[in-house]
């Protein structure tokens, strides 16, 4: 449901698909698989701290490779968007990364996976409703089709779990 959620979101057509896009569902693919292992990681370990310094010492020292290998690397340009990198460091990155990890102790991969799958929902709903961006009406229902995938995934364990009252 999700996914023809975000291919609704997306326009609801495959015709003008672009190595971008093959690119982006490659991404989604890693993505999936690391919120799965980070979740059952974390469970194993307890450790949720740990795991994300990991990722990002990992994350950083290949970045810093492939960004070697193909950018030029000036201090004034560190400088020039130092405040930049800091807020997407601290905040985006470090901040909301962490406290992700550490929600995962709590739940499910598959609803971690569909909580976070929700990032396009809200983003498209409230770039509407606050920013006055406009949405075809395939991409209201996308992000309805969203939203309901959401709710069954946290409602229909719980009502197929609950015992018939005795007759």
């Amino acid at each position: 449901m999700a996914v023809a959620g975000i291919y609704l979101l997306s326009g609801g057509h495959l015709s003008a698909l672009t190595s971008g896009d093959l690119l982006t569902v490659a991404c989604a693919v890693f993505w999936a698989i690391q919120i799965t292992l980070a979740g059952t990681t974390v469970s194993a370990t307890g450790r949720p701290l740990a795991l994300s310094a990991t990722q990002f010492a990992v994350t950083a020292v290949c970045a810093l490779a492939i960004a070697a290998a193909f950018e030029p690397i000036t201090l004034s340009a560190i400088w020039a968007a130092g405040p930049e990198i800091l807020y997407v460091g601290i905040f985006s990155s470090g901040l909301a990364f962490v406290l992700q990890v550490i929600a995962q102790r709590y739940t499910t991969p598959s609803q971690a996976a569909i909580f976070l799958s929700s990032e396009a929902l809200f983003g498209a709903s409230l770039a509407a409703l606050l920013l006055g961006e406009t949405m075809p009406a395939s991409g209201y229902a996308g992000c309805a089709l969203m939203f309901i995938a959401m709710l069954v995934v946290e409602l229909v364990p719980g009502l197929v779990r609950r015992p018939l009252p005795a007759a």
